[in-house]
């Protein structure tokens, strides 16, 4: 069974952290942190822990009022480690050109990051033995 996570969160002017509303690159780590932890209750039982990232790639900018879908998936289970693949995709973004509050769906989405890593659960904290 392939273990999956989806976390779907808008962008605020609180999350802009450079000029134009460009959001800083380590929100989407953040997500990926959040979506690691929840592959993990589900596969464990336990939060675990994130190790390391193998890999970041940050593949298009990210702006305040955009929806971003960052999405995870365990890709590897060892005795206590789990790796795992991630991807970031915005699938809404703002029009100012149109109103203040115009918004259109991406027909496509665009890929913003993808990135790997390695997670831990201790044997004596798995719950979920299979």
């Amino acid at each position: 069974m392939k273990t999956t996570s989806l976390i779907r969160v808008r962008m605020g002017g609180e999350d802009a952290h450079y000029g134009g509303g460009l959001v800083d690159g380590a929100h989407m780590l953040k997500l990926f942190g959040d979506v690691a932890t929840e592959l993990l209750i589900i596969n464990d039982g336990d939060e675990g822990l994130f190790k390391a990232y193998d890999s970041v790639e940050f593949i298009a900018p990210v702006y305040a009022g955009d929806y971003i879908e960052a999405t995870g998936e365990i890709t590897h289970v060892g005795n206590t480690s789990r790796k795992m693949t991630f991807v970031a995709k915005k699938v809404i973004a703002p029009r100012p050109d149109v109103s203040d509050s115009a918004a259109d769906v991406l027909a496509e989405p665009i890929v913003v990051c993808k990135a790997s890593g390695t997670c831990v659960v201790p044997l004596k904290c798995q719950r979920n033995k299979k």
